[in-house]
């Protein structure tokens, strides 16, 4: 007997590619089903993330015209991060396994039979992975690059050139729903969880509708949430460079004394205005860094849900996808 597939789609302002999403999406699990790699009762489920748009509304109309599609619809926007694990959380109950996807079309839905075939073959997770950057901007590949070296040097496993675009059997989202932590960053918890894994490249496509969702100031913040959510090598650099520089005052103490004593001493402005900035602006980024980590434990003690669900669509009944509830399926997706 052929397994559950359940996709899991965050969506905020989406209204102008989510119908075409629908469309490639549903002609992919009739395929697949056609060809028995997966159960009759695998499902589409879109996660609508506050979205201040028509994109609840269509949810709603694909649900009602074909029971593939579900939908949960969250009480306000709580990011892309706390949007996507409240899909995993919620198909974990239904399926046997979960795709994670965008609803922009980048992510190449060519490859779902691979990541399929590669969990039979006995992988708990699939990371789907960038062949290439080529569709990114100069300064988007380069940022990317340095993200990616950062965290590894920093001691963060991360996947390099994988987004959220990844497979999770249900024993590893059980494993996934054991991380507790407030501050989300899926790409690090996921390797944290084990199991075997395995990797399916593809090409990343260029966004079919509508505008990016991560803009420079939120692919910033993401960074930062993900480094001081899994290293505190920034804190240790801080203390290295104290020392550093305490051990430096120390031989400028002993030169200045020396001098003194020689009677060579002499008014140095320069030097000492240099040192007071150099040293203040240390001070100030050094309380940055300790800063964030410390909002960070603000955060997590406070231990509030990660999101809460409003509206939740989703049939218990076992219609195949086929079936459609007095409409056909062109008027679906007009």
């Amino acid at each position: 007997m052929k397994e559950t597939l359940y996709l899991v789609i965050p969506c905020y302002n989406e209204e102008e590619v989510l119908r075409e999403t629908s469309k490639r999406l549903l002609e992919k699990i009739n395929k697949m089903i056609d060809h028995e790699q997966i159960s009759e009762n695998s499902k589409i489920l879109f996660v609508n993330d506050g979205s201040k748009d028509r994109t609840w509304d269509i949810i709603e109309e694909l649900h009602n015209s074909n029971c593939i599609f579900s939908g949960i619809n969250l009480s306000r926007n709580r990011g892309h991060q706390n949007a996507l694990l409240s899909g995993l959380m919620t198909a974990k109950e239904y399926a046997d396994m979960v795709i994670s996807l965008d609803a922009d079309l980048q992510d190449d839905v060519d490859v779902i039979e691979k990541f399929v075939e590669e969990y039979y073959s006995g992988s708990d997770v699939v990371y789907g992975v960038r062949s290439s950057r080529k569709t990114d901007t100069f300064f988007k590949r380069t940022t990317a690059l340095g993200f990616y070296k950062v965290m590894n040097n920093l001691g963060v496993n991360v996947v390099y050139n994988h987004a959220d675009y990844r497979l999770m059997s249900k024993r590893a989202l059980e494993g996934l729903a054991e991380f507790k932590e407030v501050n989300l960053f899926l790409r690090g918890i996921v390797p944290l969880i084990g199991y075997k894994h395995s990797i399916v490249e593809y090409e990343r496509h260029e966004r079919f509708a509508g505008e990016s969702k991560y803009p420079l100031k939120k692919m910033l913040a993401f960074a930062v949430d993900g480094i001081t959510s899994f290293s505190i090598k920034p804190i240790r650099l801080i203390s290295f460079l104290g020392f550093g520089i305490f051990f430096m005052s120390v031989i400028a103490l002993i030169y200045s004394l020396v001098v003194k004593f020689l009677g060579k001493t002499q008014i140095g402005w320069t030097s000492l205005v240099i040192s007071i900035w150099m040293i203040g602006g240390i001070q100030l980024l050094s309380l940055g860094v300790i800063g964030e980590y410390i909002g960070k434990i603000y955060n997590e003690t406070k231990a509030r849900p990660r999101y809460i669900i409003k509206d939740k669509l989703i049939s218990n009944k076992d219609e195949k996808i086929n079936e459609y509830y007095g409409q056909s399926k062109e008027n679906i997706f007009k």
